[in-house]
């Protein structure tokens, strides 16, 4: 073999041109960045120094040979076997081929790798020297094979395990930085060698404190690994290595007795604080750390920033859910953002978000953003310079939404617990600049956002509505992590109850005598329409020993109340099995039997016409969607064009003395007296009586009607 080695060096997507730049740095010369990694040549010294310094790379491959991949897959074996293996290991040493890549030919890595293996045993076996054995779990050799289109390229694997182990990390928190990321995001936060403080206030198990550490305290990534790739390779020269692992030592040491170096570390989990400081403890860097348990966004700076020393806060701050879905990360954003601007001038800020929407909530103007991976999901990593002017981009807010907030919280708990109740209706776009719903259930809060005028910027719209929410956690007593928001906007031609992502947060409301199961999280509504509490309550009312019909019955809620009124029986139709089964776990959540009531599932409007005329209902309750356009559905329904026909097809069901409690939703609903009069029905309209004082603010919430058949 001559003393250039033809190597690759293998990185996370996203680090390449960092890992070019270290290679340069590491005194290679001949550097090519390519996907994935970099091609660089070099004698072994230098391959040797860029397995203990490299920061970045995953793996460092000496390449051994390539070959075309054509229609001929066997070739392969007898180009692989036509290398010198003997160069490179015995027939008494254990092996494993990993592959990655396909083409036509070769569409499985299981069967590339076969093909790799059988070509190291085919030369050994021709060579009269035995067969060395595969050993997956720890082999003295491994072998990389790569097939990008149709060459295939074979390699020995200088590193072994991948260097982001750096023999550290034994424990970790949840969602750990791979420590070869932590330290591209050290690196481009601009920690090198003259940096002095370093700020954690999401520290974790400390990854991202430790590798800054690493990189101003000259310590080699790789000098606490006890295993290497290149321990059981032919070509490998242990004095060599001694040497300039005994280098990096040495400057490492001395680095240690120079430096003025101080690193603050906090997390609100004690638990991986614990483990953060035995991970420095292994690097023998302690005494370089201080840990605290605290609260991001109360954090403070722990010494101010000085003109002549550079004072970095880096941190990852959790993710939560893509946007619009987690309100208290977005919180976390905001509040930590006020803090960092109130206490951390003049110091340099690297925040890693993983949306851009996150790193928004900060109001923090970045100079630079860098694309990054953590695993498959693209992050983002900002930085600030709070040595200039961050002067917040939107106007103060005013104190009349906390006022009128916590005026509402105050009048309308203590309703609310006279009454029973433990669901109620807080704020309903009392001021108009916040144009949303926000809905108590118990400890939490739904905040439903509506449409925004069209005069109105969405930008500004949006900053309202965070503003509310920051608002809500600052003047009541709900913590973020209990509040769910939804976006509630006319959408034509969907169904009207929209399903979100499934997440099982549910809660069991009280309601008079009854109790309800509300779902916070998977869909548009909760289950429980709160403004229609009265209507429910008057159901269970009229319905002793009465047989009750209820239609668009969704998850049963007035069922409850009819069966727990007396009611013989009640027939709930839906058409959907889902919110049916809720009303079956809503019956026996008030100890009620399924039996003798109904459960059907059927497009109401169909299943009416399919009925025969028969007196057999004492009381219907009718409660239909405003529009509806399912594909289960036979018809599209507008309740303004045909709720008088809807009204005759329930009517013909009534008996004699029966009566319908008729309500639906549209605003400006308008009942047609005349189609009801040419039906023979009249109607009382109940519409005031049932609006109770948490919807009082909009009368039109809802519309209300007796119908009964008119007697001439």
């Amino acid at each position: 073999m001559t003393s250039a080695l033809q190597l690759f060096a293998t990185c996370a997507k996203g680090l390449e041109p960092l890992l070019f730049d270290e290679l340069q740095s590491l005194g290679i010369d001949d550097v090519q960045q390519t996907l994935a990694g970099c091609r660089f040549s070099c004698d072994l010294k230098g391959a040797y120094r860029v397995c203990l310094w490299s920061r970045l790379a995953s793996r460092i491959l000496v390449q051994l040979g390539q070959c075309p991949v054509g229609q001929d897959v066997g070739a392969v074996s007898a180009e692989v076997a036509a290398t010198s293996w003997q160069d490179h290991m015995t027939a008494e040493q254990s092996f494993v081929v990993d592959f990655t890549g396909e083409n036509q030919q070769i569409r499985h890595t299981q069967f590339g790798a076969q093909l790799v293996k059988d070509g190291i045993v085919d030369y050994f076996r021709h060579a009269g020297l035995g067969r060395p054995n595969v050993d997956k779990a720890d082999p003295d050799i491994r072998i990389n094979a790569h097939l990008q289109r149709d060459q295939l390229t074979w390699y020995l694997d200088l590193s072994g395990e991948a260097l982001h182990r750096r023999g550290y990390r034994l424990q970790q928190g949840q969602a750990p930085l791979r420590e070869t990321l932590a330290a591209a995001i050290a690196i481009r936060a601009g920690v090198n060698r003259t940096t002095e403080v370093i700020v954690d206030p999401f520290c974790g198990s400390g990854t991202l404190l430790i590798e800054a550490a690493m990189i101003i305290l000259e310590h080699a990534p790789g000098l606490r690994r006890a295993h290497w790739g290149f321990n059981h390779w032919r070509q490998h020269q242990p004095e060599l290595w001694q040497d300039l692992y005994a280098q990096a030592e040495q400057q490492h040491q001395q680095a240690k007795t120079t430096k003025s170096l101080r690193l603050y570390g906090s997390d609100n989990d004690p638990r991986v604080l614990a483990i953060a400081d035995q991970n420095a403890q292994r690097l023998d860097l302690a005494g370089f750390f201080t840990w605290e348990s605290g609260d991001a966004t109360k954090i403070d700076a722990p010494e101010k920033a000085a003109s002549d020393q550079r004072s970095l806060l880096i941190c990852n701050p959790p993710y939560g859910e893509r946007l619009g879905e987690e309100v208290e990360t977005l919180l976390l954003y905001r509040r930590f953002g006020q803090r960092i601007r109130q206490e951390f001038s003049g110091w340099q800020v690297a925040i890693l978000a993983g949306d851009e929407s996150l790193l928004k909530r900060l109001k923090l103007r970045s100079h630079k953003k860098y694309k990054l991976y953590n695993g498959a999901l693209e992050v983002i990593l900002a930085l600030y310079d709070l040595n200039k002017e961050q002067v917040e981009f939107t106007r103060e807010q005013s104190s009349d939404l906390a006022n009128r907030l916590k005026k509402n919280y105050q009048k309308f708990e203590k309703w609310s617990a006279k009454e029973g109740l433990s669901a109620w209706r807080l704020y309903d776009a009392d001021l108009p600049e916040y144009n949303v719903a926000v809905d108590v259930y118990n400890e939490h809060l739904v905040i439903q956002e509506y449409a925004a005028p069209k005069d109105i910027p969405p930008a500004l719209a949006k900053e309202r509505l965070w503003h509310l929410l920051d608002t809500l956690t600052e003047v009541l007593p709900f913590s973020a992590a209990n509040m769910h928001l939804k976006v509630r906007q006319k959408q034509a031609g969907k169904q009207q109850y929209q399903r979100q992502q499934l997440r099982g947060i549910t809660t069991v409301v009280h309601e008079n005598n009854a109790q309800f199961i509300i779902n916070l999280s998977d869909y548009l509504d909760t289950g429980l329409f709160l403004d229609h509490r009265w209507a429910r309550k008057t159901i269970g009312e009229l319905s002793q020993n009465k047989v009750v019909l209820n239609l668009f019955a969704y998850t049963c809620s007035a069922s409850v109340h009819a069966a727990l009124g007396g009611a013989r029986t009640v027939t709930s139709v839906d058409l959907s099995k889902t919110y049916l089964a809720w009303g079956e776990e809503n019956f026996r959540l008030n100890g009620l039997q399924l039996r003798p009531h109904s459960f059907i599932q059927a497009d109401c409007m169909q299943w009416l016409q399919q009925q025969p005329p028969q007196q057999r209902f004492d009381l219907i309750f009718l409660d239909p969607p405003t529009f509806s356009n399912s594909k289960r559905m036979q018809d599209v329904l507008d309740i303004q064009r045909d709720h008088v026909q809807l009204l005759k097809l329930a009517a013909r069901l009534l008996k004699n003395d029966g009566s319908i409690i008729f309500s639906n939703n549209k605003r400006r609903f308008k009942l047609d007296e005349a189609g009801l009069e040419d039906a023979f029905l009249q109607a009382e309209d109940w519409t005031k009586r049932s609006i109770s004082a948490d919807f009082a603010r909009h009368k039109s919430i809802h519309h209300l009607f007796k119908v009964t058949q008119r007697v001439d």
